[in-house]
């Protein structure tokens, strides 16, 4: 590693990107040559930083590189840390992922020619890359986690790119919703990982097997934990059984986008931290075991149903979510450079097939119109043909997966939301003073709440404020009261933290500065909205992003602060406040991951409503399919 001479050019992967974006921000809609050239040149820099950068490395004899960033946040016992990494698994997602993103850029230019979101859609292919390589280039957790977070969000922009219809923007906000399970996973990660080695562990660390096993001798259970966290993240991202089911939903985005996010990078992105936390689960049977059983029901389910699919990005989405399976199968027998071979192979594959799939539709259509022979069956009742058939329907049902996510995600937390909402009017506002007063009376008199009742108040107020997110989510006929209960479950939530004695002032006001400030602003973008139009509810889509787009990007702003998305202050104090809370509190981590994984897409949810889809108004032009 040392004799490597310039291992900090690996912030440079990050950040030309980055200034690539926010430049890009700046280019007037009008100007589609600039923006794709931007972007164009952007990427191909990239790209050639790239091929001198690996070229380099190679000479150099493969070194494994780790650098040290920025130090965000540092108190006792704890470090919150940017840190960056490179081996050979980041080399191979970085050559095919630079490469595949240049030729998809080029291909956008005339593709997306005169789109009224032309430059929405480069600016977020720009975005995406930004978290792309902020997640292969990740030295720690927290790393990964802030790119993991943008491509959650870029996935969210790029599927309901159509936003004046009603598919693309429905199946954006489910896709979301399913990501918000992966994102809370991550985030158990590192705070079990906290507790596990008492440090901000980084890859390099984690990569030496004895002392991770070490580590987990003295603590099977938490290793376990760990563990499936891991796999319930990668499963999540890769689209394996039983999430396979968002994957056809994401093709609701432009062709290239679908190419380039589902077809080969994003997708693999699981099988990506499988392999960068091998060392942790390599060795756990129970692990290894539920990995392969995983892959191999995936690929036998994913492959039925492609073969049924009448739309060919459908089949292509089921055909790339099988070869995943099967990647992480050789994962887990520890085949890296097979799995790294198969992933560029199914990288490129599915990328070249989603991107000539519209040519193929009109070559099939016109084939099947001049040369169909309809099929002969020969009607049997052998047992045979009995079985064949119920795979077929349920091949053609997708398994009900769809309906499973949905039964075990949306419709308990509707239904117990539901059952809150007899507090209206007067009840809110006393639930709004109530915590104030309530948690700055706790946090100044500490020493006043018993003994007994500190280990269980902290949960009970956490609990209200998962109530209070649910009551947020089912509500419908205001969309100001819907988010002004998202205000309130995070006090709630500082309020049950409050009561530690390791929580400093300091800790509490990273937490609340950022949703104190986009709350305000939030619900006052709402409350301008409302005098404008007169009527703002979450019962349909809206689309006033058409006619007020300044206060839909403003409050779009707002709901990725509510959602502690990494451009606020929210964010760090999110990993400090797990970072008091005990592994043997259960209950009280359960009711927060219940909490920030309600408040993502229930934010989203009020955004999708009031700004997106088919506008309200009928003088605006309607789509007359939804894709």
């Amino acid at each position: 590693m040392t004799n490597f001479s310039f291992p900090y050019l690996l912030s440079f992967f990050i950040t030309i990107p980055a200034i690539g974006f926010v430049f890009s921000l700046f280019i007037p809609r009008r100007m589609e040559h600039s923006i794709s050239m931007t972007a164009l040149a952007v990427i191909g820099a990239h790209l050639l930083l790239t091929w001198v950068f690996l070229g380099y490395w190679a000479l150099e004899g493969f070194p494994t590189l780790q650098t040290k960033e920025a130090v965000l946040f540092n108190t006792i016992g704890f470090q919150f840390y940017i840190s960056l990494y490179f081996d050979k698994i980041t080399a191979v997602y970085l050559a095919v992922g630079s490469y595949l993103t240049f030729l998809v850029t080029i291909y956008c230019r005339y593709y997306m020619h005169r789109e009224s979101g032309y430059k929405r859609f480069f600016s977020t292919i720009l975005f995406f890359y930004v978290g792309y390589n902020h997640i292969i280039f990740a030295g720690n957790f927290e790393t990964l986690f802030i790119g993991w977070e943008i491509l959650g969000l870029s996935s969210f922009l790029l599927i309901g790119f159509y936003r004046d219809r009603y598919l693309p923007v429905k199946n954006a906000l489910k896709v979301f919703a399913i990501f918000r399970v992966a994102d809370m996973a991550l985030v158990l990660v590192m705070w079990m990982g906290h507790h596990l080695w008492h440090d901000n562990i980084g890859f390099s660390k984690l990569a030496d097997s004895e002392a991770v096993i070490q580590h987990i001798q003295s603590h099977p259970w938490l290793g376990l934990l760990i563990s499936l966290m891991i796999l319930l993240a990668a499963a999540v991202k890769s689209a394996q059984y039983p999430f396979t089911s968002w994957i056809p939903r994401a093709m609701e985005g432009p062709t290239p986008s679908s190419a380039i996010f589902y077809g080969s990078l994003s997708s693999h992105l699981g099988a990506f931290l499988l392999m960068r936390t091998y060392s942790f689960w390599g060795h756990q049977v129970f692990m290894v075991s539920l990995i392969i059983l995983m892959g191999l029901v995936t690929c036998v389910v994913a492959t039925a149903i492609a073969r049924v699919q009448s739309s060919v990005k459908t089949q292509i989405a089921y055909s790339s979510a099988a070869q995943i399976g099967i990647i992480f199968v050789e994962i887990s027998l520890g085949f890296y450079d097979l799995a790294l071979i198969h992933f560029a192979g199914n990288a490129f594959l599915r990328t070249y097939q989603l991107l000539v799939s519209p040519s193929v539709v009109s070559y099939l259509i016109r084939e099947q119109f001049y040369n169909f022979v309809p099929r002969h069956y020969i009607d049997s009742n052998d047992t045979m043909r009995k079985l064949e058939y119920t795979l077929y329907i349920l091949s053609l049902k997708e398994f009900n997966m769809d309906r499973l996510v949905y039964s075990l995600i949306w419709s308990p937390l509707e239904w117990i939301g539901v059952r809150f909402n007899f507090v209206t009017g007067k009840g809110n506002v006393i639930l709004a003073i109530l915590p104030f007063f309530a948690g700055l009376f706790v946090f100044i008199n500490k020493d006043m709440v018993p003994e007994m009742l500190r280990e269980y108040v902290p949960a009970f107020f956490a609990f209200i404020g998962w109530i209070m997110v649910l009551k947020s989510f089912a509500e419908q006929r205001d969309a100001r009261l819907s988010w002004f209960l998202i205000m309130l479950n995070h006090s709630w939530i500082v309020l049950a933290v409050s009561l530690y004695d390791q929580v400093t002032f300091v800790e509490l006001a990273y937490y609340m500065s950022g949703v104190l400030v986009s709350g305000i602003i939030g619900y006052l973008c709402l409350q301008r909205l409302e005098s404008l139009e007169h009527n703002i509810n979450v019962m349909r889509h809206q689309g006033h992003a058409y006619e007020h787009p300044e206060i839909a990007l403003v409050f779009f702003l707002c709901c990725l602060g509510m959602m502690a998305f990494p451009i606020s202050p929210t964010f760090i104090g999110v990993d400090l406040i797990f970072n008091h809370i005990r592994t043997t509190e259960t209950y009280l981590v359960s009711m927060l991951a219940m909490s920030f994984i309600t408040v993502g897409f229930s934010v989203l949810r009020i955004y999708s409503y009031v700004f997106l889809g088919t506008h309200v108004k009928t003088y605006h032009p309607v789509p007359n399919r939804s894709s």
